[in-house]
């Protein structure tokens, strides 16, 4: 649906509830909180004010290079190494969400890489559960954690089991991250098998770094229930002599069985999946009646927000306040939450919506 008078406002897109699925804890810090945390552990940054030093992980994130990209949190995690920090950092994260108009959130993190300072995997989420609880009860918003795995290491199976123990207590799923290419997602089945013997809800970063063969073993052998980022489906739909669009056997799976694709447009420009917003493979897939859901990977490194996300896909798109509800509405649909509390929330966006 494209709107014929003109482009919602920031404001009335800020207004509007959101929902997201695709946001790391890591990549999401203030500015101000690094150089306060960094000072308290002689940390050394690129940068002496949080300006300048906001300015630096915009520009060092948009390379070009997914690998590039994640060595900009070489500076947030090492600021990310006591329970105090972490519970600072998530409840911050909950409340920067909040006034952004996020509803629900599901933020995802990796425990293992929080643990060069002594803590346990256990210590790390119950800090992180600390953060968000305090936030939860400020906002009133809904958050849950995502635990992931990092692909070039070996702790998919601790991190699953931490799922698994964490599930009533605030962890909602499981998810792997880290270089795409030479780390295939089936390094990880027994995690996967683990998970599913659970009834644990999983998301798999994939089709970012790498193309169709890492969304297909996600899919397939791992049964991802969600993709995270997913974005490089679109190179498996090509152009038929009559100019309509023709969707490969894996992209027509992907649609036909409503995998819903964690799109993170901004970060997916500066990564390379995408030449430019306006080039953004999103309007296709959301054309085409893909699951697609609009999120920010990392609003530090990408200078971004859910309002700037949105409104993004609105001047490129021409999207209206229906099609942002229906984007959202995909969100909610595919949370890893309850039915009953998916309902509830959906019940609410759509009220909200109408109101505006």
């Amino acid at each position: 649906m494209r709107s014929s008078e003109g482009h919602l406002t920031h404001d009335q897109i800020r207004r509007a509830p959101k929902v997201v699925l695709h946001d790391h804890l890591d990549g999401g810090l203030r500015p101000s909180t690094i150089l306060d945390l960094a000072a308290a552990v002689g940390h050394d940054l690129p940068a002496l004010n949080a300006e300048e030093l906001a300015d630096w992980f915009a520009a060092s994130a948009d390379s070009g290079s997914l690998e590039l990209y994640l060595e900009t949190f070489r500076h947030t995690v090492a600021v990310m190494q006591t329970p105090e920090a972490i519970t600072r950092v998530a409840r911050e994260a909950v409340e920067d969400l909040a006034a952004d108009g996020v509803v629900y959130a599901e933020i995802r993190y990796a425990p293992e890489l929080h643990v060069d300072g002594g803590l346990s995997l256990e210590e790390v989420v119950a800090a992180v559960q600390r953060g968000f609880a305090e936030g939860m009860e400020e906002t009133g918003i809904v958050v849950r954690q995502l635990v992931t795995a990092m692909r070039q290491a070996a702790r998919a199976s601790e991190i699953a089991q931490l799922a698994v123990a964490w599930r009533e207590r605030g962890v909602a799923g499981f998810d792997i991250a880290g270089p795409e290419a030479g780390y295939p997602p089936t390094r990880f089945l027994a995690a996967f098998e683990k998970l599913a013997a659970e009834n644990v809800r999983y998301t798999i970063h994939a089709g970012e770094g790498f193309g169709l063969p890492s969304i297909w073993e996600a899919v397939h052998p791992c049964g991802a229930d969600r993709l995270g980022h997913g974005v490089r489906i679109a190179e498996d739909i090509t152009v038929g002599p009559d100019g309509t669009p023709v969707l490969g056997s894996l992209a027509a799976y992907v649609r036909d069985r409503r995998i819903p694709l964690e799109i993170c447009p901004r970060s997916n420009v500066q990564t390379g999946a995408a030449p430019s917003i306006a080039e953004h493979p999103f309007g296709l897939l959301a054309e085409l009646g893909f699951r697609v859901t609009v999120n920010t990977d990392n609003r530090l490194m990408s200078n971004t927000s859910m309002t700037e996300e949105m409104a993004g896909l609105v001047e490129a798109f021409g999207y209206d306040l229906a099609d942002l509800e229906r984007f959202t509405v995909n969100a909610m649909k595919s949370a890893f939450l309850p039915y009953d509390e998916r309902v509830e929330i959906i019940h609410r966006i759509k009220q909200a919506y109408a109101e505006l």
